[in-house]
C-alpha cells in the first residue's frame, strides 16, 4: 500500500509550474540584453579566435611530448575551453614551457572576456533602468482598484494633487514634461512621462477606466490641452467622470462639448469670493486658514450609505454640534441638487452626501459615529 502511495511524488514535478511566475522578469532580462546584441557578437567573435588559435597552438607544443595530456586535438580545444572560462578543472594541463606560455595568454584573454561580458551587461542594465522602473510602475497601477488620474502637474495640480495625498487617496499622475514629472516624484506621487493626450498613453497604462478610475482630473493650464485630453479619454470610455480646469470662460463650450462632467473655473470662483466679503478681513482669514487645514480644520464629504440610512432619518438626528461640527449642507442625489444650511427636518436618503467643516479628528469620530449609532 505504501509503495503505491509512492507515486504521489510525481506531484512534487508540478513545482516546476512555479517558475512561470518568473516569466515577466525573464522576459524583461532577454529584452534588456538583446540591446547589446552587436557587442555580444564581437565578444563571441573574438572568445571564438581565442580558443582557436590556442587551441591550435598547445596541440602544436604538447601533442609530441609523451608526459602531455593533450594528445589529440579534441584534448586541446578542451584544455582552451577550460582555461578561458577561468574553471580550472587541473585533469589536462599544459606541461611545456612554450604550452604554458600558451596557457598564461589564454588567462589573460579570459579574465578580459569576463570584464567585458559583466560590463556590457551593466551597460545594458543602466541604460534600460528607467523604462524597467516604469514597467514595475504600470504593473503596479493595474492593481490598483480605485484611484484619481491627473493630467498635468502645474500650479492647480500641485494643489490639488497634495491635498488628495494628505486624504490618503491613492493618486497617478500623467504629464509629458519630463521636469513636472520628476517634481511629482519629488512630492512623493506616483507619476509617468506618458502624454494625457495621446491614445498610446492609455493603451500603455492597461487599465479600466470605467472601473479603476474614481475620476480623470484635467488640471493643465491651457485650455487647449485639456479639451484634447478629454477627447482622446471620451474615445476611450463614454462613462468615466471628467473634471477639467477652465483658464478661458470663452472655451466653457467647447470643453462641454468634448464631454467634460464638471468644469473648474478659478477666476469666477475667487471672483464670487471677493465680491461676497469685499471690507470683511475676517471672512478672507478663514478662507485662507480653511485652504491651509489651518489647526487641522478641514471640509470634508460623508456618504449617507444604507447602513446609517437604516438609523438615522432626519438630518436633526446627526448629533452633529456634540462632535463641534459645522454642517455646511447636503447633496441629494435623487434632485442632483446641493442644499446649503438645510432645514433639521431634511429627509435623509441614500446617497446623499453631508458637507461638514470641522476639526479633522473630530469629523473621523462623526463618521464612526455615524455607522455604530443604532436606531430606538
Amino acid at each position: 500500500f505504501f509503495h503505491e502511495l509512492r507515486l504521489l511524488r510525481l506531484f512534487v514535478l508540478f513545482r516546476v509550474f512555479k517558475l512561470f511566475r518568473y516569466t515577466t522578469s525573464f522576459q524583461v532580462f532577454a529584452s534588456v540584453l538583446s540591446t547589446k546584441k552587436f557587442e555580444f557578437l564581437i565578444l563571441l567573435m573574438f572568445t571564438s579566435i581565442v580558443v582557436f588559435v590556442s587551441s591550435v597552438l598547445v596541440y602544436v607544443m604538447e601533442a609530441n611530448n609523451p608526459d602531455s595530456p593533450i594528445n589529440t586535438l579534441f584534448d586541446a580545444l578542451y584544455w582552451s575551453i577550460v582555461t578561458i572560462s577561468t574553471v580550472g578543472y587541473g585533469d589536462v594541463t599544459a606541461v611545456t614551457v612554450e604550452g604554458r606560455t600558451v596557457a598564461i595568454f589564454v588567462i589573460i584573454a579570459g579574465v578580459s572576456v569576463l570584464a567585458f561580458t559583466t560590463s556590457i551587461v551593466v551597460s545594458a542594465f543602466t541604460e534600460k533602468l528607467d523604462e524597467i522602473r516604469e514597467t514595475k510602475t504600470v504593473d503596479d497601477i493595474r492593481k490598483l482598484k480605485h484611484f484619481y488620474l491627473i493630467c498635468g502637474y502645474e500650479g492647480v495640480a500641485q494643489e490639488v494633487a497634495a491635498k488628495l495625498k494628505n486624504q490618503k487617496v491613492k493618486i497617478i499622475v500623467l504629464d509629458e514634461s519630463e521636469s513636472r514629472i520628476a517634481n511629482a516624484k519629488k512630492d512623493g506621487i506616483v507619476a509617468l512621462n506618458y502624454d494625457p493626450g495621446n491614445i498610446e498613453s492609455y493603451k500603455k497604462i492597461g487599465v479600466d477606466l470605467n472601473t479603476q478610475v474614481k475620476a480623470i482630473l484635467c488640471l493643465r493650464e491651457s485650455d487647449v490641452e485639456n479639451v484634447y485630453t478629454t477627447l482622446t479619454v471620451r474615445s476611450i470610455s463614454k462613462k468615466v467622470n471628467m473634471i477639467s480646469l477652465l483658464m478661458d470662460e470663452s472655451n466653457r463650450k467647447k470643453l462641454e462639448f468634448a464631454g467634460v462632467n464638471e468644469i473648474l473655473y478659478p477666476k469666477g470662483l475667487v471672483g464670487m469670493i471677493s465680491k461676497e466679503l469685499i471690507g470683511r478681513p475676517v471672512a478672507f482669514e478663514v478662507i485662507h486658514a480653511l485652504r491651509n487645514d489651518y489647526y487641522g480644520v478641514s471640509v470634508e464629504e460623508i456618504l449617507v450609505d444604507s447602513r446609517i440610512h437604516e438609523n438615522i432619518i432626519y438630518l436633526n438626528e446627526l448629533n452633529s454640534v456634540s462632535f463641534k461640527i459645522v454642517m455646511l449642507g447636503i447633496y441629494k442625489k435623487d434632485k442632483k441638487r446641493f442644499f446649503f444650511n438645510p432645514l433639521e427636518n431634511t429627509l435623509l436618503e441614500s446617497g446623499d452626501y453631508l458637507l461638514v467643516i470641522g476639526n479633522s479628528a473630530f469629523i473621523k469620530e462623526f463618521e464612526k459615529y455615524l455607522h455604530k449609532k443604532i436606531r430606538t
